[in-house]
């Protein structure tokens, strides 16, 4: 074929560039167009939290064989922004749904598959959980924590607690086997050196009436006994305060009424622990031991140990104890 003239052959170049180009554009557009439906369809799906604690727990205590929102869908698959499902553990007296009415569908609006489950009660639809011997608690939580590896073929998991929930993983962590599942442990107001109930068991020893009271106690909950300041559980628990390969995140609150004094919340210093006192980010919050599972504050610390590479803003409001934030929380 003859050779087209050079202007020719220019302003067919050119002509085929501009095509290029257009096409180019119009594939940028359908893209931008595809992720903005995809963003809009996204945003008209995120599950409503509730940071107000009662408000949570009142509307669902007794439903503790349902699931808080955003949880147990075991067809979830991890993603390789969040390749660790996160479990939910609660606290003593509560269960999975009362407990995790803002943790829950926060993390599942952020692409983490979220499962959670109940543990320690006198039967599985007992709307009152985490009564029990702590050590068999965490063989449920063992058990557990398999259930949610099989189903998502995940190699690990990441663990959320409350109160006891931040506890009574350390036991599976520690004597369970739990090291070798277990990548990040965020633990909300735990109990990991047990509590005074502001003065209460120091009183009753100085009276001699502790054994009499904790033999009553332990008859309805083993697990309040064991959480007491220099319990035996806790000794034993407390002689080997982390494992290594998994990373500690505590956060507690100065305001907790049920942890006392509120520093019995903090690990010992180590390079995986991390000690967060809500307060020294913002002196408006006032969460309680409750509201802290409910805590915007709180809770993007929450999501900012669990994946520290993509930090979200943590936010600075007024929190009321229990009953949570005074007016709009932004978006976490």
């Amino acid at each position: 074929m003859p050779s087209l003239p050079l202007p020719l052959r220019f302003r067919r170049r050119g002509r085929a560039r501009l095509l290029s180009a257009a096409g180019v554009i119009v594939a940028a557009g359908a893209l931008l167009a595809a992720t903005s439906l995809a963003s809009t369809a996204q945003a008209s799906t995120q599950l409503p939290v509730n940071y107000d604690f009662l408000a949570g727990a009142t509307a669902t205590a007794l439903a503790p064989t349902t699931p808080p929102p955003g949880a147990n869908n075991f067809s979830c698959k991890p993603t390789a922004a969040h390749p660790y499902p996160v479990v939910l553990v609660n606290g003593t007296f509560a269960n999975m749904d009362d407990n995790w009415q803002a943790a829950a569908p926060l993390l599942a609006n952020n692409g983490y598959c979220v499962y959670a489950f109940n543990f320690g009660g006198t039967s599985a639809t007992s709307p009152i959980q985490g009564t029990g011997d702590i050590a068999a608690s965490a063989a449920e939580l063992a058990t557990f924590v398999n259930t949610v590896l099989t189903a998502t073929g995940a190699a690990k998991v990441d663990l959320v607690g409350h109160s006891q929930g931040g506890l009574m993983p350390r036991y599976y962590l520690n004597f369970l086997g739990g090291a070798s599942k277990v990548n990040d442990f965020v633990a909300l107001a735990p109990s990991n050196y047990g509590t005074t109930l502001d003065g209460l068991t120091e009183l009753a020893s100085l009276l001699g009436a502790s054994s009499a009271i904790n033999g009553t106690l332990s008859e309805v909950c083993e697990a309040c006994v064991q959480q007491e300041e220099g319990s035996a559980f806790l000794a034993t628990l407390n002689a080997t305060p982390t494992v290594p390969g998994v990373q500690y995140t505590v956060i507690e609150s100065v305001d907790d009424e049920v942890v006392t004094p509120y520093t019995n919340a903090f690990l010992p210093a180590a390079a995986n622990v991390t000690n967060i006192t809500v307060q020294h980010q913002c002196i408006l919050d006032a969460s309680d031991h409750l509201e802290i599972a409910a805590d915007p504050i709180a809770l993007a610390d929450m999501l900012n140990a669990l994946d520290p590479a993509s930090p979200v803003h943590v936010p600075c409001l007024v929190v009321e104890p229990v009953t949570g934030p005074v007016g709009p929380v932004p978006n976490l």
